[in-house]
């Protein structure tokens, strides 16, 4: 009992995922389907009397889904962690802390941060989950990653089709301005922390490979760079918002 705990709670020497497998997009189809049966039932569920039920089981299993990965890293001695690699200073760590209260208090301003961080940063993961290279579907690691990384947009969506939620220009705003934030964070500890460091993506490419490897190595083009296309994909997550607007105008002035 105790090897099989090592090994599905430990770290693989070697490959076990590869992007664009069935253990890559089958966890994205599922979230999908959620997504889809959340839109369909949407009135339905508006309406039950389970709605805070529902609400309160995403909050809990986003929150311990985030806080298994440190209990994952501090009770399997063999890790090691260590500050290089996992101090808390990532989009999509505190995106699914966020969204955990978010579920429970339906705070506009989460709301905000969550949905922007969601697709101008967490998408990454989704597309090229690097991280979990050496952690197949025989690992803890891969489910809790899978997780993580769907149960955001599970309740984001939740709250936009039950709850009406949605963003606004100034919604953009706030979580651009606290994404900067994180970023001058994860810049000053990878200054103070050195060679391995590497929050945000900001000092180098990643040993594996990942849709971030297109980016320069050089820090002040890829900053630049970096800027430029959160930029882009904050407008990208606001347009379909922008155009139901201005078809609402169009139909009101007529």
């Amino acid at each position: 009992m105790r090897e099989f705990f090592a090994y599905f709670f430990g770290k693989g020497e070697t490959e076990e995922f590869a992007s664009f497998s069935l253990a890559h997009f089958l966890p994205i189809l599922l979230m999908v389907g959620v997504i889809y049966l959340i839109y369909r039932y949407r009135d339905r569920l508006s309406e039950s009397k389970h709605d805070l039920r529902i609400r309160y089981t995403l909050g809990f299993m986003m929150i311990i889904c985030e806080m298994s990965y440190f209990w994952r890293l501090v009770g399997i001695t063999s890790l090691n962690p260590n500050p290089v690699d996992h101090l808390p200073i990532t989009v999509c760590g505190w995106c699914i802390i966020f969204c955990s209260y978010l579920m429970i208090g339906k705070s506009q301003t989460l709301f905000d941060i969550c949905y922007f961080w969601l697709f101008a940063g967490t998408i990454f993961a989704l597309i090229t989950p690097t991280v979990i290279t050496f952690t197949g579907p025989t690992r803890f690691r891969y489910y809790q990653f899978w997780l993580e990384h769907t149960l955001g947009y599970i309740g984001v969506f939740y709250l936009i089709f039950v709850h009406k939620m949605r963003p606004t220009l100034r919604s953009a705003a706030k979580a651009y301005g606290l994404l900067a934030v994180l970023a001058v964070v994860a810049f000053a500890a990878n200054r103070i922390i050195g060679p391995g460091a590497n929050y945000l993506f900001m000092a180098r490419p990643e040993d594996t490979p990942s849709i971030l490897d297109v980016l320069p190595p050089n820090f002040a083009i890829r900053l630049i760079v970096m800027a430029l296309v959160v930029t882009l994909l904050f407008a990208l997550s606001y347009l379909p918002w922008y155009l139901m607007d201005r078809k609402t105008k169009k139909s009101e002035s007529v």
